[in-house]
């Protein structure tokens, strides 16, 4: 069955190309559960067949990402916190997982919007959260695009370096969100120095 999907994105990629990459990341920065685990390695096996791109592929990744992104960022914005809490669990956000993504923003600040790009579960909502408290834009549309940037590149490599066999994918995919977590630990430390230091 997940040989089958894996050709059926392939072949859906391959035919509708970037705007289908940008597409299929918007849904997945959404509320939409499109794994970007399953859209932007196949685009990378597509790189390495010559059929796309390095380039067009990150771009058109990232931005359907930010997309996304601010699809949330403006729902949030506008509806509130108490209809989201009231009426989240409709669109695959219950009250508990709105609260656990909102506390993570609020424990690390503006920053985990970028933080959050990067990791799983957190990646599709973090943008909830700072549209309620409406963060600056600029901000905003640098940490997504910068931290969306960062895990299309590597999963694109990862597609590109192993190919079609999903299997290796995802084992691939898990040892780079690791590496990332690692590298968001260490980004979380600097940050909360550098503001201690400034405080005093």
């Amino acid at each position: 069955m997940l040989h089958t999907l894996v050709n059926w994105l392939l072949e859906t990629i391959g035919t509708m190309g970037y705007p289908g990459i940008f597409l299929l990341m918007a849904m997945e920065s959404s509320v939409i559960p499109v794994p970007s685990e399953l859209v932007m390695p196949p685009a990378g096996y597509l790189i390495h067949r010559g059929s796309m791109d390095w380039l067009p592929v990150i771009l058109a990744g990232t931005f359907g990402s930010l997309a996304g992104a601010y699809a949330n960022y403006f729902a949030a914005h506008y509806l509130g916190r108490p209809l989201i809490l009231k009426y989240g669990r409709y669109v695959l956000i219950p009250p508990d997982k709105f609260e656990r993504v909102e506390s993570f923003f609020l424990r690390h600040g503006e920053i985990s919007t970028f933080i959050g790009r990067l990791l799983p579960v957190v990646r599709h909502l973090i943008s909830i959260p700072a549209g309620v408290a409406g963060m600056n834009h600029l901000k905003f549309s640098a940490y997504t695009v910068l931290g969306a940037g960062i895990w299309c590149s590597i999963l694109t490599w990862i597609g590109y370096a192993i190919g079609q066999n999903q299997a290796l994918v995802v084992a691939w995919s898990h040892r780079a969100l690791v590496w990332v977590l690692l590298a968001c630990c260490g980004l979380v430390a600097v940050y909360v120095w550098r503001h201690r230091r400034k405080a005093h």
